[in-house]
């Protein structure tokens, strides 16, 4: 490659790279990729270089569960996606996979939302669909093939009109059973939402006394964790039987990851997810209603089987679950607060800080904030590894730096964050989309470059064609 093509060297980092971790090396860059990996004093002018002097350099963070737009359904405005993409990359995510939820066919909904995000987000991003009509499943193959969408969320707790707030309708085992089929078929993969409504609601007003341990105790007991491993169970099984893959989002408690570890021991097509508030919050915390979310923040014990199964691969990815909804919808009691809170801008340092001071290896959480998800919705190897020929997505961290999380650092239109205060042992200096500053020094560039990603395969169907890619470069 001739000098003249390199756009950017970052030189002087620590470079994070498969298989041999932390190295000293050079990354050229061009035309938003990374065009080589050269030693320190390798020679390759650069139109600019920039001295990381001694930071670390990983591949950019990606979250596989955010909830954009003002009702959490849909980006609409400029602000759904200019404000929380930039919360994601000041945190050092780089892409985004975002949730559409509309119970009209998505084909009618997909162009608007894609605009918005074109015109104003700062990272990379690709969809999900919320699924709950026949229509959709008739429309599902089209929406694989055509829009490039292969990954469907069921809320298996949407029964009778519990889903109508948010425009969805009541659904039933049924038609998850051939949500599930559909997907195996087409080389898509459903992300359930898994809790059964039914124990939920036998079990709300019972739990109201226990609000005098304190709010976050009071919602747990309303929801406890069996309610989330009985439908973990339930969906599972019926994976193993159609052939489908699925993805657990937001897994909270032992007693679901357990039932994950053990149905998979069976049938290998079952992936988890937790998030950084399971790993960092629980009924203990002293955020009040802030931290009102399904499911609910669970007990310390929990919280330390979640890192065990992050640190042995048993959770395959962290997922914020964010959700921009104003604080305003917080400020109640437990039983009248909102449920979810902003996460997207804390993913990446709350899980590599907390995790390597835990001792959980390096390329571990590597894996868990990047690698995983690339792989497993459909975008390794142009996503999720630093690799010559992969888009130039990096975070540039300084393992040595302090972050204070605080609310007006995080850009969300939530306003608030339940993390106010805590103090978190490493900083985010830049962030690169595709070669692009997204952040620079600590400061949000302003203008947005994000772009659509297309996806036609996720699940066991992009494992295989991940690994397809590993086989042809060995």
């Amino acid at each position: 490659m001739s000098a003249d093509r390199i756009d950017l060297r970052l030189h002087g980092g620590r470079v994070f790279l498969h298989g041999a971790g932390l190295t000293e090396a050079d990354l050229l860059l061009a035309g938003g990729r990374i065009a080589g990996i050269v030693a320190p004093d390798a020679p390759g002018a650069a139109t600019e270089t920039v001295d990381l002097r001694g930071a670390a350099v990983l591949p950019g963070a990606i979250d596989p569960h955010v909830h954009l737009g003002k009702d959490i359904r849909v980006p609409k405005d400029p602000d759904d996606a200019a404000l929380e993409s930039a919360s994601a990359v000041a945190g050092g995510v780089t892409s985004m996979l975002v949730y559409l939820m509309s119970a009209d066919p998505y084909e009618d909904v997909f162009a608007d939302a894609r605009a918005v995000m074109e015109r104003h987000s700062h990272t990379d991003f690709g969809f999900h669909f919320v699924l709950g009509t026949p229509e959709h499943l008739r429309a599902l193959p089209a929406y694989v093939a055509e829009l490039g969408v292969s990954s469907f969320k069921f809320f298996m707790n949407f029964r009778g009109d519990e889903g109508a707030y948010l425009g969805m309708p009541g659904n039933d085992d049924a038609f998850m059973y051939d949500l599930l089929g559909l997907t195996a078929e087409h080389g898509a993969m459903v992300n359930p939402h898994p809790e059964n409504i039914e124990l939920v609601r036998r079990l709300r007003d019972a739990a109201r006394p226990d609000t005098e341990r304190g709010p976050l105790w009071a919602w747990n007991a309303s929801r406890p964790p069996y309610v989330e491993a009985e439908a973990q169970q339930r969906v599972s099984y019926l994976a193993s039987v159609t052939g489908a893959s699925t993805y657990a989002v937001h897994t909270s408690s032992k007693a679901a990851l357990d039932v994950s570890r053990m149905q998979r021991s069976a049938y290998p097509n079952l992936f988890v997810e937790t998030c950084p508030h399971y790993l960092t919050l629980s009924v203990e915390s002293d955020c009040g209603s802030y931290g009102k979310v399904n499911p609910p923040l669970r007990t310390p014990a929990d919280v330390e089987a979640l890192w065990q199964g992050l640190a042995d691969g048993s959770v395959d990815t962290i997922g914020s679950d964010h959700n921009a909804r104003h604080r305003s919808f917080k400020e109640k009691d437990i039983w009248t607060a909102s449920a979810g809170f902003p996460g997207v801008g804390v993913l990446f340092p709350l899980t590599l800080a907390e995790g390597l001071a835990r001792g959980v290896d390096l390329a571990r959480l590597v894996d868990a904030t990047s690698t995983r998800a690339a792989k497993l919705f459909g975008l390794y190897p142009r996503k999720g590894t630093i690799r010559v020929g992969s888009d130039a997505d990096l975070v540039v961290v300084d393992l040595d730096g302090t972050t204070t999380i605080t609310a007006d650092r995080q850009h969300s239109a939530a306003q608030y964050t339940p993390w106010e205060g805590r103090k978190v042992p490493a900083r985010v200096v830049h962030t690169l989309v595709r070669g692009h500053f997204a952040v620079r020094d600590g400061q949000l560039d302003a203008a947005p470059t994000g772009g659509y990603l297309t996806r036609h395969r996720s699940g066991a169907a992009a494992l295989r064609a991940a690994q397809s890619t590993e086989e042809d470069k060995a």
